[in-house]
């Protein structure tokens, strides 16, 4: 018999699985459960998203494609960077199309992070990255982003977190799960903290598009001095509801998008090239499909936040992405009691604030890119649940 503790990878056996799926699981093993726990837009993908990648295989365009991809995309992911965010890349040699955002930032780390680096990780945050890291053999440097700062990166924390090991920065704004956003104001801060060192910037913006109350996303790159320290991630999953298509990018300076694209190169070879003709599209064509996604998003965001603060759990607003993150310290359990009670007591899923990080703990991630109905009647449930208690 084969002793697999001794042919495994130790570090990946260390990893914990994703606290998220871990609720998902579980609530797909019940009847009658309202899950407002996976982050997944309830929108189909807008037609004419969906008609371009059909057209893509009814005209056989079903060959693989360049490493970076198909530059007609390439041009339009050029040309919408500038057009959304005021940030310019060249479609021939600073940009590369991959595997949903995922895949972009886990080649971003690999190709920047040596053994022993150090990775500053603001928490709570999506689950991917402290994981990515120790993969890579760096070290994460956890910043517990505060409540009462509105979940974002003050230079003096910053400062703090740096050492002579630093390698990079992730920036995860608009974040999941918090909703939290940096300005652009929070940003030049930042900027000035990282002058005149030699630390790069892993800014994932898969939620750019999703801001609300009259906030448009900062991107790091347009911030003067950091577009050469900084690699932009971001993707079609969020704003355009193309979750399964499995698409995404990168976008930085020639010297690190080389890296990344060796990387791409031997362990992907390209994206599905049926995606990237239905992104072209998407891309050029449905910035008011997306304006609408973002209109109703709003009006839940603002249902939902209202609930949770009626029913006596305190929700800041969230600003960005789609989620609240209550605190639910007032009812003395742990993020992981609270959780595991309510879906099995009321049948709510909802993920605990644990799952992205330490200091996610006494808070909960509840998504609404669901149904006014839906929330309307986990809030509902969820208020019983506190009386109950």
């Amino acid at each position: 018999m084969i002793d697999y503790s001794k042919v495994l990878n130790p570090t990946v056996t260390d990893i914990k699985p994703s606290g998220i799926r871990k609720f998902f699981d579980i609530a797909a093993t019940k009847d009658n459960v309202i899950s407002l726990g996976v982050g997944e837009p309830d929108f189909q993908t807008p037609w004419q998203i969906r008609k371009a990648g059909v057209t893509s295989l009814e005209k056989g365009r079903t060959k693989y494609s360049s490493n970076w991809g198909i530059m007609q995309l390439r041009t339009s992911i050029s040309d919408y960077m500038e057009r959304k965010f005021g940030v310019k890349y060249r479609p021939d040699e600073e940009i590369l199309v991959t595997v949903g955002g995922s895949e972009a930032i886990d080649g971003c780390i690999r190709a920047v992070v040596s053994p022993g680096d150090e990775v500053i990780i603001p928490q709570p945050s999506y689950v991917c990255y402290e994981p990515i890291t120790r993969l890579a053999g760096g070290v994460p440097v956890i910043i517990e982003t505060k409540a009462e700062n509105d979940f974002k990166v003050t230079p003096e924390e910053l400062k703090n977190a740096i050492t002579d090991r630093t390698k990079l920065l992730i920036l995860p704004y608009p974040c999941n799960p918090t909703g939290a956003i940096m300005e652009r104001e929070d940003l030049e801060k930042l900027s000035e903290v990282l002058k005149d060192t030699n630390i790069l910037v892993l800014s994932d913006e898969i939620y750019a598009e999703l801001t609300f109350s009259g906030k448009h996303h900062a991107s790091p790159a347009s911030i003067n001095g950091m577009w050469e320290r900084t690699i932009t991630v971001n993707g079609f999953s969020k704003s355009f509801s193309m979750t399964g298509w499995r698409l995404g990018f990168a976008c930085g300076p020639r010297e690190i998008m080389d890296q990344i694209t060796k990387i791409h190169q031997f362990a992907i070879m390209c994206a599905p090239t049926i995606s990237q003709y239905a992104a072209i599209e998407a891309l050029n064509n449905c910035d008011e499909d997306v304006q609408h996604m973002v209109k109703e998003y709003d009006m839940r965001r603002r249902m939902m936040v209202s609930g949770f603060n009626k029913i006596g759990l305190v929700c800041r607003e969230p600003r960005g992405a789609f989620y609240a993150f209550p605190s639910i310290k007032s009812t003395g359990m742990t993020s992981e009691e609270f959780c595991e009670k309510l879906l099995h007591s009321k049948n709510v899923a909802v993920v605990p604030g644990t799952a992205f990080g330490d200091s996610g703990e006494g808070f909960i991630r509840a998504s609404y890119c669901y149904s006014v109905e839906h929330i309307k009647e986990a809030i509902s449930r969820i208020g019983e649940f506190l009386k109950e208690i």
